[in-house]
């Protein structure tokens, strides 16, 4: 494992994407990252105290190859200030990846670190697609890494490593994901998913429920999940979603969802105005192409509001 330590206040560039992991990029990783762009306070929040966490560049196994190569999967931690043990939480991004077209970590998954790390996480941001060579698969009809595989794998590989560090406590780390990471998400608590260290709670935010809604096997999460969702969301519906609670509920699980009213894919993304994105696959749309997204400031804030106070009974009691 690598670990390299970047500036709290600092905008975080990726590297050049290369297509396979090899030695040069071996050598090469974890270099501190350009920190060129100081993000606005809109971007980040209002101000806060940056002194109280630590950023660094991290990188660890991924559970298996891929397309017959290993692979070093590489994340950013925010780390509090102290000595711990802390409780820890794996955030898992969407389709479009984790950074910008221009390079730069997305605010909205900054912003939730550092939000995670001033209540006294430490989080975990997981890119699992730079180190497969991929940027973002939003508009690939047909995927090589799933939500139902790597994302799952790649949940677990973070976890395994907040496991062996000494400053983490190693019975309460949490799960979080954002549409195609929050499918991860419900993939990663089924419990033939199930891995050790298991997670103690989970949060996803707009994942797509519609494959698991309709599985044989009905939908039994092994940990306490809420799932956020929007009524506008035209790219993974929340009817699936209420429908899987009712499954999961019914089977004794722990699921808790909340359906916010007039919000969109994305809702919780920082300055995204509402817009239509044509070329995005969506399985539930004539042509399978096309979806709204955007933001929606009072289901943002609500959902900041409760995920805070569902990690905090969770994941602070033993």
């Amino acid at each position: 494992m690598e670990q390299t330590v970047i500036p709290a206040n600092a905008g975080i560039q990726s590297r050049t994407l290369r297509r396979r992991p090899g030695a040069a990029m071996a050598r090469g990783r974890l270099r501190l990252w350009g920190a060129v762009m100081v993000a606005s306070a809109l971007a980040l929040g209002s101000p806060r105290a940056r002194a109280e966490y630590d950023v660094s560049s991290v990188s660890f196994p991924a559970l298996k190859p891929f397309e017959g190569q290993s692979i070093e999967l590489e994340a950013l931690e925010f780390r509090p200030k102290g000595s711990g043990p802390f409780p820890a939480i794996v955030m898992l991004h969407g389709c479009s990846g984790l950074y910008t077209p221009s390079g730069y970590v997305t605010n909205s998954y900054r912003h939730w670190a550092e939000l995670l790390a001033e209540d006294g996480y430490v989080a975990l941001l997981v890119d699992s697609f730079n180190p497969r060579g991929q940027r973002s698969i939003c508009e690939q009809q047909k995927r090589t890494i799933l939500e139902s595989r790597e994302r799952v794998e790649d949940a677990y590989a973070a976890a395994r490593w907040l496991d062996a560090q000494p400053y983490v406590a190693k019975d309460r780390i949490g799960l979080i994901g954002w549409s195609n990471g929050g499918t991860g998400t419900l993939y990663s608590l089924r419990p033939a998913s199930r891995m050790e260290p298991a997670f103690r709670a989970a949060v996803a935010f707009y994942p797509g429920c519609r494959t698991l809604s309709r599985a044989k096997t009905p939908y039994r999460p092994y940990a306490p999940l809420l799932i956020l969702t929007g009524e506008a969301d035209d790219w993974t519906p929340a009817a699936p979603c209420q429908d899987l609670a009712a499954i999961a509920q019914q089977a004794g699980a722990v699921l808790e969802i909340v359906t916010y009213p007039g919000a969109h894919h994305g809702f919780d993304r920082i300055g995204l105005p509402v817009r239509y994105r044509p070329n995005v696959r969506n399985l539930n749309q004539p042509g399978r192409l096309g979806a709204t997204v955007g933001e929606h400031p009072q289901a943002r804030e609500d959902g900041i509001r409760r995920t805070k106070a569902f990690f905090a009974e969770r994941l602070r009691s033993r």
